[in-house]
């Protein structure tokens, strides 16, 4: 799954130092691929009429742009699109009808302008906000150099204009919108620590696996040549169920463990047999278990071997075309007080992990407390999870292509609660037939010494 650049919008005031900012991040962000869209590119076509009376244009306000436009470009770059980009002609304000500037899919898209964390359409759509704060008076003589200079406008015009619009609107746009940045940038020179800071967070989210950008409450445990080793035996038809049972059980534990470090955990001081005290931690609530009958239960041995003495409840869900009946529940008598790790080794739709999500809330367990932990998850079953309970952690190891006609996981596993319990004649039968065409293939050598 792609889910599209990181957009990063930069907001401040007439020459304080946007496009400078701008460049210096995409000097910063070397290797990534990085496009500019600046507001000045979608000023909107004036009038014959305005055109006469050029110094009566105001060209600080909204209305002064072409929104729709820059949104529709924007949306197309989320989209990981190519876009053609309006040439704005400062000469004749308005458009040249027969030049372009293509812009193609990027990792990084930056949008800078005045007005850009003013307008709600345009700030909901950034995924980080940055403001370039600079001194009134700065500012203006940055403005009157490059109006003289290079636009070769007269003194008395630039001071005109700066007067009746400019700064009018920097108090009534501009300055208001700094409190929706997430970042300030006091502007002078060169600010090369605010730069970086900035560079380091972005590498950081593009290296993120991607529903972690949509989800801040999801997460998947890093992958390594190990657990895709791991992955690739439970995943592999031909694998019989020993080795089947063993690597799940593996992986089911790596994911409890990776889960238990995500707790919140508080300071404990004890004494050690030697007399000495030791500062430690300790989980901030009690833990408990519930597995969601019947392939939830693969995963209670390794939570046992990770908690000692852990309290686990079960919930079975029958699911059908007419909806999520709950038959049976098994809960600790205190599962309101404890942090709940609810356990299903493959979210396929998500619907049986949600209407258990439910069963525990009716428990009195609150959302933040419930992490739901499984092996391999559906895009459908992430989207709909983590929107649906966004105080809730959901953690998986590997996130598949989609669900098929079946109703299963795909590349998936198959069946997992068959495969790991060996409970169809199938999976025992066709195990002993492809053991007997192999019989190399369980003792072989795997990830993490199994012979």
């Amino acid at each position: 799954m792609r889910c599209g650049p990181f957009v990063i919008g930069i907001a401040g005031g007439t020459a304080s130092g946007k496009t400078t900012v701008c460049h210096c991040i995409v000097e910063n962000l070397g290797g990534q691929r990085v496009v500019l869209l600046s507001l000045d590119e979608f000023y909107r076509d004036l009038t014959p009429e305005e055109v006469e009376n050029i110094t009566e244009v105001n060209f600080d306000e909204p209305s002064a742009f072409d929104i729709p436009c820059l949104l529709k470009c924007l949306d197309a770059l989320k989209r990981s699109e190519d876009v053609d980009v309006p040439v704005y002609d400062m000469g004749t304000s308005r458009r040249f009808t027969d030049r372009t500037r293509r812009i193609t899919s990027a990792d990084v898209v930056i949008v800078e302008g005045i007005l850009v964390l003013h307008l709600p359409e345009i700030r909901n759509r950034c995924n980080m906000r940055i403001f370039v704060d600079t001194d009134d008076d700065l500012r203006l003589s940055r403005r009157i150099k490059r109006d003289t200079v290079e636009r070769s406008r007269n003194f008395e015009g630039v001071i005109n204009q700066y007067t009746r619009f400019v700064k009018p609107c920097f108090d009534k746009y501009v300055l208001p919108s700094k409190a929706t940045a997430d970042i300030i940038i006091p502007w002078r020179e060169n600010r090369p620590v605010a730069v970086d800071l900035i560079t380091q967070h972005v590498r950081m989210i593009l290296a993120q696996n991607p529903y972690s950008r949509i989800y801040s409450n999801f997460h998947m445990m890093p992958s390594t040549m190990q657990t895709r080793g791991m992955h690739t035996f439970i995943r592999d038809r031909t694998t019989c169920r020993e080795d089947f049972v063993f690597y799940a059980d593996r992986l089911c534990r790596l994911v409890v463990e990776f889960t238990l470090a995500a707790l919140p955990f508080e300071e404990k001081i004890v004494v050690t047999p030697t007399g000495e005290s030791y500062s430690g931690v300790k989980w901030a609530t009690k833990l408990c278990g519930a597995s969601i009958i019947r392939s939830g239960e693969a995963m209670e041995n390794a939570l046992r071997l990770c908690c000692a003495g852990i309290p686990i409840g079960k919930i079975l869900i029958h699911s059908d075309s007419s909806g999520n009946e709950l038959v049976y529940q098994k809960l600790p008598n205190d599962i309101c007080d404890r942090s709940v790790l609810l356990m299903d080794p493959v979210m396929c739709t998500g619907n049986s992990v949600c209407r258990a999500i439910e069963v525990l809330k009716k428990d009195g367990v609150d959302e933040s407390r419930i992490v739901v932990l499984s092996l391999i998850s559906s895009p459908q079953s992430v989207h709909k999870v983590c929107s649906g309970y966004p105080r809730t952690k959901v953690i998986t190891s590997e996130v598949d292509r989609s669900i098929n006609s079946d109703r299963l996981v795909i590349p998936g596993v198959g069946d997992f609660g068959d495969r790991y319990f060996g409970t169809t004649a199938d999976t025992a039968d066709h195990a002993a037939s492809d053991t007997a065409q192999d019989s190399t293939h369980c003792p072989q050598a795997a990830p993490n010494g199994r012979q």
